[in-house]
């Protein structure tokens, strides 16, 4: 059940001083210097996010991220086929002459040991790029929750979790896991930055006492019903797989790469 994600987010930490956590439920609510000063998470459950920790998890030297199929393959004509992988999605499918679709699960280690993917979504590597400004930028998901929350515990400044949403609305899967670390976060000594991180800690805290799976939550988002139709509902499952890795993937701006800090 989500009741059951509670016991695996609150630690106990000790800290002197009270820091902020705002959620951001689409990349156009806020301005880009807004989250200057600051560390971002960049949430995108279904699919990016999920995917990009997969990949590095497999064994993937770097992931580059692009705005733009045509950005993505002149990137890869600059590269050698055996040292990347064009990767990612327009529509939920794969893009023409990619290698990778936007499914976490082709991403496995026979696939990407050792190769850079070159790899451009709808929605997720554009929250990145509008989150540039922030520092360091982490990128979270169910699948790596508690590694995130605890490295966002050992940063001093304020924290921003930035949803992709899907095609420029709210999506629920966002909202819920930005609720999560919100609420985990405040258990600690952080404290609300925004009115949207109460809104999102509500939202998850009403879920964690309706007896619903964490996945058939997701399923019922709309990027979830959009996967189930496009036949991706084993993405769904894969990325409701909470705590599967201990990773945390960190997107350097000035080098437009994101490797993995732990």
């Amino acid at each position: 059940m989500i009741a059951g994600l509670a016991p695996l987010l609150y630690q106990s930490y000790h800290r002197g001083m009270s820091q902020t956590v705002s959620v951001h439920l689409l990349p156009k609510l806020f301005e880009p210097d807004q989250l200057r000063g600051g560390c971002a998470v960049v949430i995108d459950v279904l699919r990016a996010s999920t995917t990009i920790i997969h990949a590095l998890a497999a064994g993937a030297k770097a992931v580059i991220p692009c705005e733009e199929v045509d950005e993505a393959k002149r990137l890869a004509a600059n590269h050698s086929p055996d040292e990347c992988l064009l990767g990612g999605e327009r529509d939920g499918l794969r893009i023409d002459g990619f290698d990778l679709d936007n499914s976490p699960l082709a991403y496995t280690t026979e696939v990407v040991t050792g190769k850079t993917i070159i790899f451009t979504t709808t929605n997720g590597t554009r929250a990145l790029a509008r989150a540039n400004l922030a520092e360091p930028i982490l990128i979270g998901s169910f699948v790596n929750m508690q590694a995130i929350i605890d490295q966002l515990n050992n940063w001093q400044q304020p924290v921003h979790l930035v949803c992709a949403g899907t095609c420029g609305e709210i999506t629920s899967e966002d909202v819920l896991f930005a609720g999560a670390v919100a609420t985990a976060l405040q258990e600690t000594n952080f404290q609300s930055g925004n009115d949207e991180t109460d809104i999102a800690a509500g939202f998850f805290q009403r879920h964690t006492n309706s007896g619903e799976t964490l996945c058939n939550a997701i399923c019922r988002s709309t990027g979830g019903r959009n996967l189930i139709k496009s036949g991706f509902e084993s993405d769904i499952h894969r990325a409701a797989d909470v705590n599967r890795f201990d990773i945390v993937p960190q997107y350097n701006s000035h080098e437009n790469t994101i490797t993995t800090t732990v």
